[in-house]
Parts: structure tokens; C-alpha cells; sequence
């Protein structure tokens, strides 16, 4: 609650800034828009998080799974480097254990993503595509499955996971 958002009013295409102002715990949330509009039980796939540099996620109380495949940003410096994750401290952090043998405790969840196919980060995808992204959805994918993350969006969903 008061977390900074922005979500597609009434399902609309556009999204518009606010803040959560309940969650409803089905799924859906009550949200406060910046212009002055309300809006009630709108469904956490049509909200992206504004808070914690997370990339614009959608809202969810899911996070990452214990053993599930990870880059984590170590000690918080710029470069990502791969793990899993060990255990979830239910405060928003994680306990990372590194492919090279090193262990991080109380890693935030907006130092990680998720390398498991179509989901973690705390995303809540829907929308019944096969691969959970939304055509014009805005994200980062690793180029020719290259090391480093790039900036773009997604121009089609070819149902086949790519």
C-alpha cells in the first residue's frame, strides 16, 4: 500500500501513474491515481511497479522461488552474475548462492532477475500468451543470449516461448 505505480485504467492501453492504495488479496488491487481518478479491483497484471528500479514489473507478492535460476547484482555493484536463489527472507530479500561458490545473504529482490523462462522478478504475467509477455510490453533481453541486457519491447508473441 502507497507503493508507486502505473496501471492501465480501466484496461485501457495507456498506462497512467498512481499509487496502490489496498490490496484487495485476490489478485487485484485498489489504485489512486496521480490526475485524481479511483479505481477499484484492478488486476495486478495490468500494473507495473514504479518502486525499488525493478523495471516496471508488474505487481505481485510471488518474488523468486527457493532454487530457482537467477543473476544477482553481488554486493550491489553493476555487473550481474549467475546463482539461485537459497532461501526467501520474506522481507523483500533473498539468500543468493553464486555459480562460482560465493553466498550472499539479504540480496533485494530489485538486485535479481530471473533466468528461468517466463517468470520470477516478482512478475505477475497473464493474459493467456505462452510466453506471458504482452505485445508493446517493455522489457530487457539479452541479445543473441549474450552476457548483457538490452532495453526494448516486445513486437510479437510468436506462441512458441520466443
Amino acid at each position: 500500500e502507497g507503493e508507486k505505480v502505473e496501471a492501465r485504467y480501466r484496461g485501457k492501453a495507456r498506462y497512467y501513474a498512481g499509487r496502490i492504495r489496498s490490496d484487495n488479496r485476490d489478485g487485484t488491487y485498489d489504485v489512486d491515481y496521480d490526475d485524481g481518478e479511483k479505481e477499484r479491483g484492478v488486476q495486478a497484471e495490468l500494473i507495473k511497479s514504479l518502486e525499488g528500479g525493478g523495471g516496471g514489473e508488474a505487481v505481485s507478492s510471488s518474488g523468486f522461488r527457493e532454487g530457482e535460476k537467477v543473476e544477482a547484482r553481488y554486493r550491489g555493484k553493476a555487473r550481474y552474475y549467475p546463482g539461485r536463489i537459497r532461501s526467501d527472507n520474506r522481507d523483500g530479500t533473498y539468500d543468493v548462492d553464486y555459480d562460482d561458490g560465493e553466498k550472499e545473504r539479504g540480496v533485494q529482490a530489485e538486485l535479481i532477475k530471473s533466468l528461468d523462462g517466463g517468470g520470477g522478478g516478482g512478475a505477475a504475467r497473464g493474459g493467456g500468451s505462452s510466453s506471458g509477455f504482452r505485445e508493446g510490453e517493455k522489457v530487457e533481453a539479452r541479445y543473441r543470449g549474450k552476457a548483457r541486457y538490452y532495453p526494448g519491447r516486445i513486437r510479437s508473441d510468436n506462441r512458441d516461448g520466443t
